[in-house]
């Protein structure tokens, strides 16, 4: 039974663990338990819940220590749902109950959005960057193509005109990828789809592309109502995620293409009723580190030779669609998740 001194701490939001001078546990409240999967149980050591290295242990034996309040503003511990991010205060209190309160609130919905907003601040000053460098290359881009061209018929020697011909392909990749920079700027040209129709898409292409050693499985809800969407770019979005995950695995594994329906969710600051979620799982190497933080950034890759386009086009098309991309990645497993309301544009 609870003890009077912590009465009505089973209703709040955050996570209250009550500890005596040992940091032994003497509370935990039902948030307590859902976030850490009954893993905070009264009499064991704090240290047997969150390991002897644990920022939360580590902070509230200083507290305990010198008698100080500590605060924590961003945290990772691992709960009943995997990683999460928390903030944590941990208060000395003079009772004869306990001898410290931690309270530990999760930031995952908080940290998400400001994380959101950054990257759409990030990607408009690329865009605009982008699309002002593309526009200035492109006209002298042009001309040393024409040049090339108009020198290759004056040459007398035929073999010198592979020289001039090399300049001409690499004029026109170089055409090809400034094209395919300033293809965002279009608008989407909405229509009713099924998001299945998309996916089915995407899985009949990658499977064309590699047809040995590469396993596409279907997880949908078929129940899921329609969206109204662009279909080119939404395949176009899917489609360069699915790859950028084949590439990583060099042809051979499984990528998991996964449908549910998100009810109350923030997107951009905006709450929508219903969402429809897609997952692209992996079973690859992973993302590396150095790169998770500027994903989506364009011309950024981890691949040798690639353009660092794909993402960043995925990211701009569901961006224009409300929605919003976010990744969780470690060796063998990689989820893109994107996330498309279901009535933005009526709103």
């Amino acid at each position: 039974m609870s003890h009077p001194a912590f009465a009505g701490l089973d209703f709040i939001d955050a996570a209250v663990i009550a500890l005596d001078h040992d940091c032994s546990i003497r509370y935990a409240n039902s948030t307590a338990h859902s976030f850490f999967n009954q893993r905070v149980i009264t009499g064991n050591h704090l240290a047997h819940c969150f390991g002897s290295d644990s920022a939360i242990v580590v902070a509230a034996q200083v507290a305990l220590a010198q008698n100080i309040s500590i605060i924590e503003h961003e945290l990772i511990v691992f709960g009943a749902e995997g990683e999460m991010y928390v903030s944590l205060e941990v208060s000395p209190i003079e009772s004869e109950a306990a001898n410290l309160i931690l309270e530990i609130r999760r930031i995952d919905q908080q940290r998400r959005i400001v994380n959101e907003e950054r990257l759409q601040v990030q990607q408009q000053a690329n865009r605009e960057l982008i699309r002002n460098l593309a526009h200035e290359i492109k006209n002298p881009l042009g001309g040393i193509r024409g040049a090339a061209q108009l020198l290759a018929h004056e040459l007398p020697d035929p073999q010198l005109k592979e020289y001039t011909q090399v300049i001409v392909d690499e004029a026109v990749r170089l055409q090809s990828l400034l094209d395919r920079l300033l293809t965002p700027h279009r608008l989407p040209q909405i229509n009713p789809l099924n998001i299945h129709e998309v996916l089915e898409r995407v899985r009949s292409l990658v499977l064309a592309e590699t047809p040995n050693g590469l396993a596409v499985r279907r997880d949908y809800d078929t129940s899921l109502p329609d969206l109204i969407a662009d279909k080119e770019q939404l395949i176009q979005s899917v489609l360069n995620i699915t790859r950028n995950a084949i590439q990583a695995m060099s042809g051979i594994g499984e990528v998991i293409l996964r449908t549910r329906i998100a009810r109350q969710v923030t997107l951009n600051r905006r709450r929508y009723p219903l969402a429809l979620r897609v997952e692209i799982i992996d079973n690859g190497p992973g993302i590396p580190e150095h790169l998770k933080e500027t994903l989506f950034y364009p011309l950024v890759s981890g691949r040798p030779g690639g353009t660092g386009i794909g993402l960043h086009l995925a990211h701009t098309y569901v961006a224009q669609h409300h929605g919003t991309i976010e990744f969780d990645s470690r060796p063998g497993q990689t989820t893109f998740t994107i996330l498309l309301p279901l009535n933005a544009w009526q709103t």
